[in-house]
């Protein structure tokens, strides 16, 4: 999966777009008390998101590949 668009959501959710038009909502609320997730607890940290195509990272360090996204996330 190659992923084309992030928005950040309410609530700790992402709204990601792959190249093939699928779309989905991803909940990280389950990640966030993994160290590495901790930081993304702040809104305005969340909301720092970069998009590497086949992974999505934050400033803090975090990351989730293309493959546990597309694995976990509902349809949009």
């Amino acid at each position: 999966m190659n992923i084309v668009e992030i928005i950040p959501r309410d609530n700790y959710l992402l709204y990601i777009k792959s190249e093939d038009g699928k779309a989905g909502l991803f909940d990280v609320k389950p990640y966030l008390e993994s160290e590495a997730f901790t930081p993304l607890k702040d809104r305005a940290e969340f909301e720092r998101i970069h998009n590497g195509k086949y992974f999505i990272e934050w400033d803090c360090g975090a990351d989730l590949s293309a493959d546990t996204i597309q694995a976990r996330w509902e349809n949009a």
